[in-house]
């Protein structure tokens, strides 16, 4: 019985904390730029709007599909605007709302972060991977 009870505390425990790690807003935020393209994507429109063309061009490595489902969640989460002009054939564009653009400077800590960095985790994972075998 007692292990029954220690199992279902750490269960309960378990829930509580998945519930409160979903309304973290940090965990939120890094979750969405975390996604494989949002970063590049969110880059490339740092230098003004941008045709989905251009984006694809840009961002060569996501698929059509990938491409518009990731700039449909960044419109969503109200990071990305997207407009149609009327002409024919309609001429769609994408640009960075204030929000998005209020990204830029962290996105920017971020990238200085990592390249700084990125030689220090590859020599911390090959000295892991090597006392690991």
């Amino acid at each position: 019985m007692a292990t029954s009870r220690a199992d279902e505390r750490r269960a309960g425990a378990r829930s509580a904390y998945l519930v409160s790690v979903a309304a973290c807003p940090t965990h939120r935020v890094l979750h969405r730029l975390g996604e494989r393209w949002v970063s590049l994507i969110l880059k490339e429109l740092a230098g003004g709007p941008r045709r989905h063309g251009e984006l694809a061009r840009a961002v060569a490595g996501a698929t059509q599909k990938m491409l518009t489902q990731t700039l449909r969640t960044l419109e969503r989460d109200g990071l990305v605007a997207r407009s149609v002009t009327g002409a024919t054939p309609p001429r769609v564009e994408y640009r960075l709302t204030p929000v998005g653009e209020s990204l830029l400077p962290v996105l920017a800590l971020m990238t200085e972060w990592a390249e700084r960095h990125i030689g220090d985790i590859d020599v911390a994972r090959a000295t892991y991977d090597g006392a690991s075998s």
